[in-house]
């Protein structure tokens, strides 16, 4: 059956049917469909049907990663690209074109370290950020906020301040549906009188605004934030760690509870928020309870192993994903040697190289959508 019977067999069922069949389709080719008709147009442009495509998507596999290199400098090969899709089993990445960099321009983008529906967030502290959808290429651009006016004003001599530059964080209101970049920082050492500041980028204006009142503790500043289930997460500099919540819908700030040890770096598992703790020969992985307010333990890398892979490493190895639909096989990878995309399975205690390559930069998790932010 020829392409053009296919499409007139789908154009004699009913539209409704017809809406059903697409959304179980991948984008690449419900980019093409939009050719097909008006209609069929309207209804893949529709945002009530791109995100009945997009559940659809999280249901039916796993999350592709996002390659956003950070260390074309410190490669052998500087013809690394600066973003680069992957598709988990594949022996090869695919380059996401940046139509927003000028020519010969090379920024070191940062990436924050949730996607949300399929959209990443870029930024680089003196320059602009972008919000984008890396299987679309959709992108819309971040104007720079306050902190990173501040920093600009200051030159080079804002490397004599010793400040630790926090990560921007990026989620979604579960309630209303609305995007927020946020940008928490310290406050202190820029000058400025609160222990911490708080900006968050508003769509509808295309403009930073602060929030008030800010998070009354300040925060480590290395770990990027976490967004588990409509919140951004925060680890506190206080003598005890806590975990610091903002609410992306109230636009609050609470503590949710103690950190179960010092030294905590977090990151968000099967929609849980999860840190890790160094007990060499392993690195266990724990998982936070928010009904209950209890930390279990979820599984453990043995780091005697993945030093085949990875060499004598300090810091832990970063969990990037569940897969596998049992989800009891975890996507990880080496943030001190980039290179290596390892997979471990909890019950068969096996480990295997899932992707390598001259540098696999700071990889995100996404499924592949068609939604973009209006």
């Amino acid at each position: 059956m020829s392409k053009k019977q296919r499409c007139l067999m789908m154009g004699s069922l009913p539209h409704d049917v017809v809406e059903r069949i697409l959304e179980r389709l991948a984008v690449d080719p419900l980019l093409r469909f939009k050719a097909v008709s008006k209609q069929w147009k309207s209804t893949i442009e529709s945002p009530f049907f791109q995100r009945r495509q997009f559940q659809q998507r999280q249901q039916s596999g796993n999350p592709d990663v996002l390659l956003v290199s950070l260390c074309r400098y410190d490669v052998i090969n500087l013809d690394i690209e600066a973003l680069a899709t992957l598709v988990l089993g594949s022996s090869s990445s695919v380059k996401i074109p940046t139509p927003w960099e000028e020519k010969e321009e090379d920024t070191e983008y940062l990436v924050s370290r949730d996607s949300c529906d399929g959209l990443v967030c870029l930024f680089n502290i003196r320059k602009s950020g972008f919000v984008v959808n890396p299987t679309t290429r959709w992108y819309h651009p971040l104007p720079p906020c306050q902190l990173q006016q501040v920093i600009t004003g200051l030159g080079d001599s804002f490397y004599d301040l010793g400040y630790r530059l926090s990560k921007l964080g990026f989620g979604k209101d579960k309630l209303t549906g609305t995007y927020k970049p946020v940008w928490l920082y310290n406050s202190l050492e820029i000058g400025l009188e609160n222990a911490t500041t708080c900006e968050v980028f508003d769509f509808s204006t295309n403009a930073w605004r602060y929030v008030s009142p800010a998070a009354p503790y300040r925060i480590v500043g290395c770990p990027s934030p976490v967004c588990v289930d409509g919140s951004l997460h925060w680890f506190t500099e206080c003598e005890e760690t806590k975990i610091l919540s903002f609410d992306l819908h109230t636009e609050t700030f609470q503590v949710v509870s103690k950190a179960p040890f010092a030294n905590v770096d977090g990151f968000h598992l099967d929609n849980r928020l999860c840190v890790s703790e160094m007990k060499r020969p392993k690195q266990v992985i724990w998982s936070f309870n928010s009904g209950n307010k209890t930390w279990h333990k979820m599984c453990s890398i043995d780091l005697d192993i993945t030093s085949h892979w990875f060499g004598r490493h300090l810091c832990a190895v970063m969990p990037l994903a569940l897969l596998d639909g049992k989800k009891k096989k975890l996507l990880f990878y080496c943030r001190e040697r980039s290179r290596t995309l390892m997979v471990h399975d909890h019950e068969t205690k096996s480990y295997d190289v899932a992707f390598e390559a001259d540098s696999v930069g700071y990889p995100v998790c996404y499924f592949p959508s068609l939604i973009s932010i209006s």
